[in-house]
């Protein structure tokens, strides 16, 4: 009985830690999002920086067909924004939850495992915004004449960039993962290689699913992504020779 009874009490308190510090990173996630508002013009001008030079028609600017449009989208950049910028600020809070519950040898793991996470999720929005975007507008979008003038508005490049910078950002992390299953022993290098060519299938059917309908544009986003694969390998071998 008194074993049930502490084991409450210490739920109990886990569940108003974790409701405090999610109650703190909304906060500032809110907070943040506020100040952004205030920059939201600055803000959209360096998101819509890979598409403006297409953008000959309307001089590089976006455009907007409902009278909320303009105001939605500022709204939804302003909330994005602050989730990025107050980004370090909520994975301390749940670093701090879940350090607790961690030994000191799994302590050192998660703290490199963090921060090579976040590194390479902002690596792969960085290349979606300096690389592929550029090339993939430049396929999708003719030059202007009579007959073909781009019009595109807010909403639905937001939308577009968005998908695009989080879909990379996460297919990022697939050296990490992958690392982390071997070290598991969900997988090992020798799968990875014997699993090669399903693995690329796999990759082509998500680059066929996160593009446009066109073959350029698939082939530009696959090729990283079996590049991503082909480092995994090497990565994993690597990685399980110096534990080992």
């Amino acid at each position: 009985m008194k074993i049930h009874k502490k084991t409450n009490k210490f739920l109990e308190s886990h569940f108003i830690e974790l409701k405090a510090r999610l109650l703190n990173s909304l906060l500032a996630c809110f907070i943040c999002s506020i100040i952004c508002w205030f920059f939201r013009t600055d803000i959209l001008t360096i998101l819509r920086s890979p598409i403006q030079v297409f953008l000959t028609h309307t001089n590089g600017s976006l455009i907007f067909t409902a009278p909320l449009d303009a105001f939605l989208a500022y709204l939804q950049i302003s909330i994005f924004a602050g989730i990025f910028i107050s980004s370090p600020y909520w994975s301390w809070h749940i670093w701090q939850f879940i350090l607790p519950g961690l030994h000191r040898k799994e302590k050192k793991i998660f703290i490199l495992f963090y921060l090579v996470s976040a590194s390479l999720f902002l690596l792969g929005t960085t290349f979606v915004y300096f690389i592929i975007l550029p090339l993939v507008f430049q396929i999708l979008i003719p030059p202007d004449s009579i007959n073909n003038q781009a019009f595109i508005t807010i909403k639905s490049y937001l939308s577009f960039f968005i998908r695009f910078a989080f879909i990379f950002g996460m297919v990022f992390e697939m050296p990490l993962i992958l690392i982390a299953l071997c070290q598991i022993n969900i997988l090992s290098t020798k799968l990875l290689k014997k699993y090669r060519k399903h693995a690329i299938v796999g990759l082509a059917f998500l680059s066929a699913l996160i593009t446009p309908p066109d073959l350029m544009s698939q082939m530009i986003v696959l090729f990283p992504l079996i590049g991503l694969y082909e480092l995994s390998i090497y990565l994993t071998y690597i990685f399980r020779k110096k534990i080992n």
